[in-house]
């Protein structure tokens, strides 16, 4: 007997709509979303914003469920040590390796920490878009996720050490980019969730026009017929199947989730798995004596972004070490000694060798196999490594640190996991078309970190949603 009791519970987590996929079955799509990340918003809410109220259906599934209704950094609850405890809880780990997965709508923009650098023209130059429309593309992607070069605008901490950085060989020091939205109220009107994620896009796609979004959705299979997608099967938590019919597929599951649908659906094509790339990624702590800073603090966010000759990026943050964390930098008292760390992002070297296959003696619940992650560094990506030692001591240096820590954490893989189904013109090295649509298999397209070509040196986030605009604009010339 159905209980008004268990009504109540089924709708504590329901503060977006949803849409049973009994339903969505029933529907076939102009364009049906595989993700909620990153990409996926951003697919989702050019798509609503260019389209408005035209008639043409849209839907959204998501192998999780609702976990936050925002990035955690808007929760007052959450400290960085706080959240990463229960982050390690809710997200998956990959196959034995550093990297993680987190699936919940939102994906991992409910955790990521914020910084949006552009890729340098050096790494983007090889690339299979033009100069001017990536220029354009990021332009319209740091609209859509507010990012701003002053964040830190007025903090004493953040100008003493630019200035200090700049005139001691370091130049290229600029504030660090944040996708933060600085303006509270305005006109009268409340600007909540200042820190990004995409549940954003999916609110401002959602007072645009409706959309259909079921969570707990597991894609199992891409359908095709002669070359040409028709839709996904998916599968409920009580393993039920759907198929949900479809013009148009764009798969936004991530870096691991996408080559292995495409592999088990059997898609063609020799990369599809391959080049799989990230950073590497060296953490350095020094400390400052608080005498030589004797005005209120403020932020400190300073990024020093990669070039050529330059195969690096370096973040330096503190203190804390969640430097933009007001709640438990409120609770700080004062000290005779700052804490600085420095992470130095390296390039990885995009090799066919560094992969993801599928393991075909395992499978999930669902019935898809299972994947193996190979991945090593390359001789040039230890060079790249020793280079970033030498590098990062050479910042606090500059920044006339009283004292720096002797030994380096040890190198790990960032979670910027990227390149499994890579863009590019020859199907042999790549997996889609310069606009993210799967050599072969036309309305198949690709919108997430798994699209970036090379590694490069920036944080991937701004990237993926510069290349899914673009995508989804792509589409929308092509539904016309």
């Amino acid at each position: 007997m159905y209980r008004q009791s268990d009504r109540a519970a089924n709708l504590y987590n329901e503060w977006i709509p949803l849409t049973p996929l009994e339903d969505m079955e029933r529907t076939e799509y102009d364009v049906l979303i595989v993700g909620s990340g990153a990409g996926g918003g951003a697919v989702l809410s050019q798509l609503c914003k260019q389209w408005g109220a035209n008639g043409k259906k849209i839907g959204v599934v998501e192998k999780g469920g609702l976990l936050l209704p925002t990035h955690f950094y808007n929760i007052p609850t959450y400290t960085l040590p706080r959240f990463r405890s229960y982050f390690d809880k809710v997200s998956t780990p990959v196959n034995q390796t550093l990297f993680r997965e987190l699936f919940a709508l939102g994906g991992r923009t409910l955790a990521w920490q914020l910084v949006a650098p552009r890729m340098p023209p050096s790494e983007t130059v090889s690339w299979p878009v033009p100069a001017r429309e990536l220029s354009f593309y990021y332009a319209a992607a740091e609209r859509a996720i507010r990012v701003t070069p002053y964040y830190q605008e007025g903090s004493y901490y953040t100008s003493i050490l630019l200035d200090r950085l700049h005139s001691r060989g370091f130049p290229h020091a600029v504030p660090m980019p944040i996708a933060v939205d600085r303006e509270p109220t305005k006109y009268g009107q409340l600007h909540s969730n200042a820190a990004f994620s995409s549940i954003i896009q999916f609110a401002e796609a959602l007072n645009r026009r409706p959309y259909d979004l079921a969570v707990n959705a597991r894609a199992v299979e891409i359908i095709t017929d002669r070359k040409r997608v028709t839709g996904v099967r998916v599968m409920s938590p009580d393993k039920k199947s759907y198929i949900l019919k479809a013009k148009t597929v764009v798969l936004s599951a991530s870096t691991f989730e996408n080559p292995r649908l495409l592999m088990a659906s059997g898609i063609p094509g020799r990369a599809i798995g391959h080049y799989l790339t990230t950073h590497s990624l060296l953490g350095l702590t020094g400390y400052f004596d608080r005498r030589q800073f004797p005005e209120v603090l403020g932020a400190l966010g300073i990024l020093i972004p990669g070039q050529a000759g330059h195969p690096y990026q370096v973040m330096i943050g503190g203190p804390p070490e969640e430097y933009n964390a007001y709640q438990q930098y409120l609770v700080k008292p004062l000290q005779n000694q700052l804490r600085v760390v420095a992470g130095a992002f390296g390039e990885v070297e995009s090799r066919f060798d560094n992969r993801v296959v599928l393991d075909m003696a395992k499978r999930d619940e669902y019935g898809v196999p299972d994947i193996q992650v190979h991945f090593s560094y390359s001789e040039k990506d230890q060079a790249v490594i020793r280079q970033m030692r030498a590098g990062v001591r050479q910042l606090f240096t500059a920044m006339q640190a009283t004292s720096v820590e002797q030994v380096e954490g040890p190198v790990i893989e960032a979670i910027h996991d990227m390149g499994t189904c890579r863009m590019g013109y020859d199907p042999s090295t790549s997996v889609t078309d310069p606009y993210g649509q799967v050599h072969g298999v036309s309305g198949l397209f690709v919108a997430d970190n798994s699209v970036i070509p090379t590694s490069g040196t920036a944080n991937p986030t701004l990237t993926t949603v510069a290349l899914a605009i673009r995508t989804a604009d792509y589409i929308i010339q092509r539904l016309r």
